[in-house]
């Protein structure tokens, strides 16, 4: 006779899948699709986006391959009407920003995003990739080029790599706000902002003033437009 496959634990994993959102955390790193009966689902992308690279665990970190999933989740669900995007993040890797980002901007489903602390970097197409973008009063937008850790290989075809990689983001930006493209880099390459580096920090009314985000406003706001949102995709 063959040897059977021994039994699983009655508490194994497999047996016993994540039920309440706080073993969903533990387990995938996410929040479930809601259960309750409300047709909007709420995503909160805070600290730094994460992408191919582990960082270390004291960080607070936004993993991409658990943001992607669920917006496929999202937009397939016939229950969910619309999502509200909670931003408050210091940047991370770019490319899975990006990723987050033109995944957001492509889905059918209405959305509307609040930056609450701050959009650094890599943030600020996060911010404007949902249908319409709100910004508390004293939240911050930090606008600065691309850069890189590590070792860089001092050779000519690095830069023309680093200008691709910047000309992915500001390109996108532009087409997902209503910040002109001249406007935008030259609050990238602004010097005398911020301390030992480039760029621009634009604070609440600024961020709407330049076209970079649509609205002033908090929770009470986003909620509202983003049920008229809502009715008119009815």
């Amino acid at each position: 006779m063959l040897p059977m496959e021994p039994e699983l634990p009655s508490d194994a994993p497999e047996n016993n899948p994540p039920t309440t959102p706080e073993q969903s955390i533990v387990s995938t790193g996410s929040m479930p699709l809601p259960d309750v009966q409300s047709p909007i689902h709420c995503i909160t992308i805070i600290g730094q986006i994460e992408g191919h690279m582990v960082l270390p665990p004291h960080n607070k970190t936004t993993k991409y391959e658990h943001i992607l999933p669920m917006l496929i989740a999202i937009e397939e669900s016939p229950d969910i009407k619309g999502f509200l995007v909670l931003l408050n993040t210091v940047g991370g890797d770019v490319e899975a920003g990006l990723a987050i980002a033109e995944m957001i901007s492509g889905m059918t489903t209405p959305s509307v995003s609040i930056v609450l602390g701050g959009g650094h970097s890599i943030g600020v197409p996060l911010a404007v990739c949902t249908r319409y973008s709100f910004i508390v009063p004293r939240a911050t937008m930090t606008i600065h080029p691309i850069r890189m850790n590590g070792l860089v290989i001092g050779v000519p075809q690095t830069y023309d790599y680093f200008n691709k990689m910047q000309e992915r983001v500001v390109n996108y930006v532009v087409e997902h706000s209503q910040i002109d493209k001249a406007t935008f880099t030259e609050l990238m390459m602004r010097t005398g902002d911020l301390a030992n580096d480039v760029g621009t920090i634009l604070v609440g009314q600024e961020a709407v003033n330049c076209g970079l985000i649509n609205e002033i406003g908090s929770l009470d706001k986003a909620m509202a437009k983003l049920k008229e949102l809502m009715e008119e995709e009815k």
